[in-house]
């Protein structure tokens, strides 16, 4: 049985081997300015108060898509106005104004809901606030057909410049992106909202003109003390299609895209049981639905997207653990993966990008799911930490710089490949139906 360690413990165990690019722990902390000039730039125009635009992943992207904001005072007549590209004719979506608050600092949510998206479309779409109006900005519903989407791993940081700079750049690179995808761990610290504010300025241009899909990490359940709390903030800042749970609402998800179906698994039942228990039984009976559900839809392709990684891995210099293997997680999932006919699982949390290639029933095997973990997109490092394990078939050039990666395909052919942030190519694999 692997031992768990905490998150704190584990730190100290990586000892020198954990290296924090930057500032020691002083937390990117300029954003408030920015996002205040934002908004003054924005009202002077006469546009509405409106920061962090962003699109989000609905469960049919279609015909549908999720748009939020933020303001600093309640919008009683927000919506989203949307247009087909070339038209007059304008659609208006009523969006729901919520207050919130966290860490010391109270504002509003706004959620618009767009149905009756026409598949393949071109639209532009603006927000408004009663007689005030923002700028259009793009968007583009799914045809069904194809999908090239932007994997980025963990982004927590403790400078996010960094960040920024590698996600701007590869949206840059990758124009025709339908949507990107953050592993988890998108801030170090879940409840510090300075953090949060740079994770949405970084991803600014992507996410008002393409759609994000989070993936829940450990580090979105801390508190300013480091202690678990519920993922308050990640829960509040993305409205995540539904999945039919009330205890664990935004925690889990699936979605389509193209002719893929994408099923966002929450890996952190360690850190919620206190709070909430039975998050794991409760998402592997929902799996089996949702994988049957996509099945009878005529997905050609299933693609899990989870935060811890399912397989195990020694420390090079440490007693601690020195044997490779599978995770709890692994152990929990691995099967099921099996026995439900994924084609690739994506993961996170260990900061490096290792390709395992094909796995079955523990073991290497070409009819299994393709395995990859997905690297890191912040500047958090671990040197020298990790062994290789057993099952790596490829394993990020050392010592290891952030990177991003690329999915593209049809109902034919999928292919994955890995970036450094100078484009440079890290690995490619394809898979083929």
């Amino acid at each position: 049985m692997s031992k768990k360690f905490s998150r704190r413990t584990f730190l100290k165990l990586a000892g020198s081997a954990l290296l924090v690019a930057g500032a020691g722990g002083v937390y990117y902390k300029q954003n408030e300015l920015a996002r205040l000039a934002t908004r003054v730039t924005g009202e002077a125009r006469g546009l509405i108060d409106a920061a962090f635009v962003r699109q989000i992943v609905a469960a049919n992207n279609k015909t549908a898509r999720t748009i939020m904001w933020q303001s600093a005072a309640a919008q009683k007549e927000a919506a989203v106005e949307l247009r087909v590209v070339g038209t007059d004719a304008i659609t208006r979506y009523a969006a729901a104004s919520e207050p919130y608050s966290d860490d010391g600092v109270s504002n509003f949510l706004q959620t618009a809901k767009l149905d009756s998206l026409m598949p393949g479309a071109s639209y532009e779409y603006r927000l408004r606030d009663g007689e005030r109006a923002g700028d259009w900005q793009t968007l583009r519903a799914d045809d069904g057909k194809t999908l090239s989407a932007l994997v980025f791993p963990d982004s927590q940081s403790n400078d996010y410049s960094g960040w920024q700079e590698l996600a701007r750049d590869a949206y840059a690179r990758n124009s025709d992106a339908d949507f990107f995808i953050n592993m988890g761990d998108l801030v170090d610290n879940g409840e510090d909202h300075t953090q949060w504010d740079a994770w949405f300025d970084a991803v600014a241009p992507l996410a008002a003109k393409i759609p994000v899909a989070p993936v829940m990490g450990n580090h979105e359940t801390y508190d300013q003390n480091w202690k678990v709390r519920l993922p308050k903030a990640y829960l509040a800042h993305f409205a995540v299609p539904e999945a039919g749970s009330e205890p664990f609402h935004r925690y889990y998800y699936s979605f389509d895209y193209g002719p893929a179906h994408f099923i966002v698994l929450n890996t952190q039942q360690d850190e919620t049981e206190a709070f909430h228990p039975g998050l794991l039984a409760e998402q592997q009976a929902w799996f089996a639905e949702d994988i049957a559900q996509s099945k009878a839809d005529g997905n050609a392709w299933n693609i899990v997207l989870m935060h811890k990684d399912p397989l195990q891995y020694g420390f090079q210099s440490r007693p601690e653990r020195r044997a490779e293997g599978f995770s709890d997680d692994g152990r929990a999932w691995m099967p099921l993966f099996d026995a439900h006919g994924i084609d690739i699982v994506l993961s996170a949390h260990l900061h490096t990008y290792r390709n395992r290639g094909h796995i079955r029933d523990f073991q290497r095997d070409a009819s299994g799911p393709l395995y990859i973990l997905t690297g890191v997109a912040g500047n958090v490092r671990y040197p020298n930490l990790w062994k290789d394990h057993a099952l790596d078939a490829v394993v990020a050039p050392q010592p290891e710089v952030d990177n991003y990666m690329t999915l593209r395909g049809d109902a034919h052919a999928l292919e994955i490949a890995s970036y450094q942030p100078n484009g440079s190519v890290i690995d490619t694999v394809r898979v083929e139906k």
